[in-house]
């Protein structure tokens, strides 16, 4: 199953869903945050499945919200990729075959030449205060498998306000494996990143999930 979280995204969606669908065949989600303009509507047209939320939850309610109604229905592998036209859908096999063949529990599309200056600073700041050894920490272009599905499905995972720090930490503490895999990605075709638009954002994204951090969310490994 392919997820995408989807907010005000009406130029872009509908020719994601499309090439998706074309392409590799896979049922598409297209888990729309309260969108004000016509997102839902084209990406229905397009052929996703449409999950409305009632709330807005932002990126990463939004595709957790993906990954249980994909758990919900028995689905061993779920590939997530933006909205907004950055992540490529003809790479999605560079992703899916790692986890296919058992090398790795999460597989990351990673392309960090595409990292401004506040995201680079960003990256290494959290490379340093994690540990984490990954160059493109906040690409949300991913492929999951069962044991990653259940884990950031369940309640553990709930309270994340990013899709990256703290989902990495979280599933790093369970012993699941993450690779990359080196893909293409695009200039993003309409909008600005919500959380690099500025150095004020920046600060605060770096804020909330250094103390995400140092409460020891993902701190270790799990005994259970």
């Amino acid at each position: 199953m392919v997820l995408i979280p989807a907010y005000n995204e009406a130029a872009t969606v509908g020719a994601i869903v499309r090439e998706v669908r074309q392409r590799w065949g896979y049922p598409v989600v297209v888990i729309d945050d309260c969108s004000t303009d016509d997102t839902a509507e084209i990406a229905r047209a397009a052929g996703a499945t449409l999950l409305p939320l009632p709330l807005q939850l932002g990126a990463w309610g939004a595709l957790q919200t993906g990954l249980r109604y994909a758990e919900r229905n028995g689905y061993q592998l779920a590939v997530t990729l933006d909205a907004d036209g950055q992540h490529e859908p003809a790479h999605i096999g560079t992703l899916v075959t790692p986890v296919l063949a058992g090398q790795a529990n999460v597989v990351i599309g990673a392309f960090p030449a595409r990292a401004s200056p506040a995201r680079r600073l960003a990256w290494r700041y959290f490379r340093w205060l994690t540990g984490l050894d990954l160059e493109d920490i906040t690409s949300g272009f991913r492929a999951y498998d069962t044991r990653s599905i259940h884990l950031l499905a369940s309640r553990e995972a709930t309270l994340l306000d990013y899709q990256d720090v703290g989902v990495l930490l979280t599933l790093h503490r369970h012993g699941l494996r993450v690779i990359e895999e080196p893909v293409p990605m695009q200039p993003r075709l309409q909008g600005v990143s919500r959380v690099f638009k500025s150095w004020w954002t920046v600060g605060n994204y770096m804020l909330q999930t250094s103390l995400l951090c140092l409460a020891r969310v993902g701190h270790g490994r799990s005994r259970g």
